[in-house]
């Protein structure tokens, strides 16, 4: 497998999110959306993963297995915001403006569907830190058509709750997330002081 090809792809990714994370927090605190923001906090955690990615390419399995912790752990930051975004909709009781909920996931939708599938090709190589990346961007996906369809909901019936459920569930995905590749590393941790 070509390193090169991967990281070229690695740091597209994260430039593709890092950009993304402003669109959507913009959108999320001028609609009071929780699960913009949610989703925002998201696009900024996956570029940090994949940034730390980037760098870690090439490294020993001891040391990747060392970061693929670190990135479990970063994995749940957008949950504990999620929290805090919830509790000020409950608080405010304000739904979103539906049209830009919708418009915005859609949006969210192309960038992490490209992320996907242009991840997709190397989830294989490189253990758990490659890992980290793909399932981050395949949850998103997810989240991101969740999002449309509670824009739609919320046209219909005016309510948080669509929306606060949908950021809750956000915050779900990605706590299974940093599970799958927390076990992952703990799984390359041990085969590394094995070959040692």
């Amino acid at each position: 497998m070509n390193n090169t090809n991967l990281k070229k792809v690695i740091f597209i990714v994260a430039v593709a999110n890092f950009c993304y994370f402003f669109v959507e927090f913009f959108f999320a605190l001028r609609i009071h959306s929780v699960s913009l923001f949610a989703d925002s906090i998201d696009f900024l955690e996956d570029s940090s993963i994949n940034f730390l990615i980037f760098f870690a390419i090439g490294w020993s399995l001891a040391a990747r297995s060392r970061i693929g912790m670190i990135l479990a752990a970063i994995i749940l930051i957008p949950g504990l915001a999620t929290l805090w975004a919830v509790w000020q909709q409950i608080i405010f009781h304000k739904p979103p403006e539906p049209t830009s909920l919708s418009l915005v996931g859609f949006g969210a939708l192309i960038v992490n569907s490209s992320c996907a599938l242009l991840l997709a090709e190397f989830r294989s190589h490189h253990g758990s830190i490659i890992r980290a990346a793909f399932l981050s961007a395949k949850n998103d996906v997810a989240a991101n058509i969740a999002i449309i369809l509670t824009g739609l909901l919320t046209s219909i019936y005016p309510s948080i709750w669509p929306d606060t459920i949908v950021g809750l569930a956000i915050a779900v995905l990605n706590a299974n997330a940093a599970k799958e590749v927390y076990q992952k590393a703990r799984e390359e941790q041990k085969l590394s002081r094995g070959v040692a």
